[in-house]
């Protein structure tokens, strides 16, 4: 069977991106499982490899069929938006914000055409591409438009512990405003696909509620009343597995515990903080993240996205410290979601 290729997206240059990209590529497992192309700019490619201290070469294509996946080769489609010296490490810049913006898009192109079978993102910064004149909050929206998906949801997921989004990037306020009966049902039944992409046959959601303990039946608010239990109650009626509103507070250790598959939270932060406690390990003696787990997918789209579930890190851009961990999560989830597209 002739090997998936997947577009790897180099993200924003000032970051950990194009490192975590190149030392991801440096495991030899990956090109056992399919031919990965990197969609970026040499200059960063060639500079991460030399200050993470890689025996890696880079070969640049024009096409992902041009690919032929051989390890200690990194193929890459060169965009040239980037020359020597034309951009600084852990800063926002309107230059990085245009070039990341752009790999996203030309990523995208070549997965609605059929030319690559997934595409795995590096982390962008938001005030960059903004810098750069393009307005969107962050992978998920820009993949929604351009590829016009109207229903799509945000996933987390680590090793035991899923998490899909309601909303997400938005005032908080904003967000309790979006919580409608007809948005939560539709980030059910994304929960429930997004699950079957993972290998989970009859996957078991967790609906959370959005105020303490639920509202207390009216106490602390009105919004699992009026809005999120009819849209379990709908659930259900369809067929899926799904319980809730579940306290805020409990959902995502009945999660972790295997009572639920995946959780369905209601704003950003509510989903992120439990999904990054439990994915992040910090090693104290070292001062430094022993293990930065997790990946962040959108659902809902006709084309496979999975990013990592971690920022640009500025703070340890271009110095050889930044941990690929994620990275490697992400391609194989890409390479999951490949697997189980299109199964009942």
């Amino acid at each position: 069977m002739e090997q998936k290729r997947i577009a790897i997206t180099m993200g924003d240059p000032a970051g950990i991106g194009p490192e975590v990209v190149v030392k991801a590529l440096s495991n030899q497992e990956i090109y056992e499982k399919c031919i990965p192309v990197v969609i970026g700019d040499y200059e960063a490619l060639q500079d991460a490899i030399r200050f993470s201290g890689l025996d890696l070469s880079l070969s640049e294509i024009h096409a992902p069929v041009e690919a032929e996946g051989t390890y200690g080769v990194v193929e890459f489609i060169d965009l040239k938006y980037l020359k020597a010296g034309s951009w600084v490490y852990k800063e926002n810049s309107a230059l990085c914000g245009e070039a990341a913006f752009q790999y996203v898009v030309y990523a995208i192109r070549l997965a609605m055409e059929g030319k690559v079978d997934a595409v795995i993102t590096a982390p962008i910064s938001k005030d960059s591409i903004n810098m750069a004149g393009h307005h969107y909050s962050g992978h998920t929206e820009i993949f929604a438009e351009y590829t016009g998906t109207k229903d799509f949801a945000m996933l987390l997921a680590s090793e035991n512990l899923r998490v899909i989004h309601v909303t997400t990037h938005c005032a908080l306020i904003e967000a309790c405003r979006l919580i409608r009966k007809e948005r939560v049902l539709t980030v059910i039944k994304l929960a429930e696909l997004g699950c079957r992409m993972l290998g989970i046959d009859n996957p078991r959601i967790g609906v959370a509620g959005l105020n303490p303990h639920c509202s207390e039946d009216g106490l602390f608010g009105t919004e699992e009343t009026s809005e999120i239990i009819p849209a379990v109650q709908e659930a259900k009626k369809l067929g899926i597995n799904v319980e809730g509103p579940v306290p805020p507070d409990t959902v995502f250790v009945k999660c972790r515990a295997g009572l639920y598959d995946i959780v369905v939270a209601m704003y950003h932060d509510q989903g992120h903080i439990p999904l990054k406690l439990n994915a992040f390990q910090w090693d104290e003696e070292k001062k430094q993240y022993q293990s930065v787990r997790g990946i962040n997918c959108t659902i809902g789209l006709p084309v496979i996205r999975v990013s990592v579930d971690h920022g640009t890190a500025f703070g340890k851009a271009g110095e050889g410290r930044a941990n690929a961990d994620s990275m490697l999560d992400a391609i194989e989830t890409g390479l999951r979601m490949i697997e189980n597209r299109g199964k009942k």
